[in-house]
């Protein structure tokens, strides 16, 4: 007796699955990066106000916040690769939670990307005018921006608008109705949703 075949991935599933791997790589070499400059950033931030009238103090207390800055955002950003790896061979097989899962890691994907471009936006349009007691701080924080290569912020702003697009996508793709009707047939068996033929004895 022959039975019909399993339902295909559709095509929107596929693309899903490969868009999440991706982020997730981008998501991982973004933390690499971010660690590698990290002691190129500090070195030009030293240098910059070696002259300056700031004490060694001050100096190590912005470097400290630098390292620890960079070092969180390197831990999140790996954790993030790992749950979009994760996300996308669960969506592979086809478990409806997975999608389900998905959608919910999205939202917040996107609600994260608009703050980030959010704060950015907001730093640029409008800078800290640094007051008496406070001046030597903003402006060792000034060089410290000047000390990070100059495409980094590009970077970092042009991945948040790859983050917001790409969780868009993602989660437009798996609500699409192919998607939806893959996902909703019967999984339960590793041979697919039709259970696998007798072998003769």
């Amino acid at each position: 007796m022959s039975y019909p075949e399993p339902a295909r991935r559709p095509a929107a599933v596929t693309a899903a699955v490969v868009l999440l791997a991706l982020m997730a790589l981008a998501a991982v070499a973004y933390a690499v990066a971010g660690l590698f400059i990290l002691f190129s950033t500090v070195n030009a931030f030293r240098l910059a106000v070696a002259g300056s009238a700031a004490s060694s103090d001050e100096i190590d207390a912005v470097v400290v916040l630098v390292a620890v800055w960079t070092v969180a955002g390197a831990v999140v950003s790996l954790l993030a690769g790992v749950l979009l790896a994760a996300l996308a061979g669960l969506v592979r097989t086809g478990r409806n939670g997975a999608r389900v899962a998905t959608w919910v890691v999205a939202g917040l994907g996107v609600v994260g990307g608009c703050c980030g471009l959010t704060v950015l936006g907001g730093m640029r349009a409008f800078p800290m005018q640094p007051g008496d007691e406070d001046r030597s701080t903003i402006e060792l924080l000034a060089r410290l921006s000047e000390a990070y290569p100059d495409w980094w912020i590009s970077l970092g702003a042009g991945l948040s608008v790859g983050q917001v697009l790409g969780y868009l996508v993602v989660a437009t793709l798996l609500a699409l109705p192919p998607a939806a009707i893959w996902f909703r047939r019967p999984v339960s068996s590793p041979h697919g949703p039709y259970p696998p033929p007798h072998l003769p004895r």
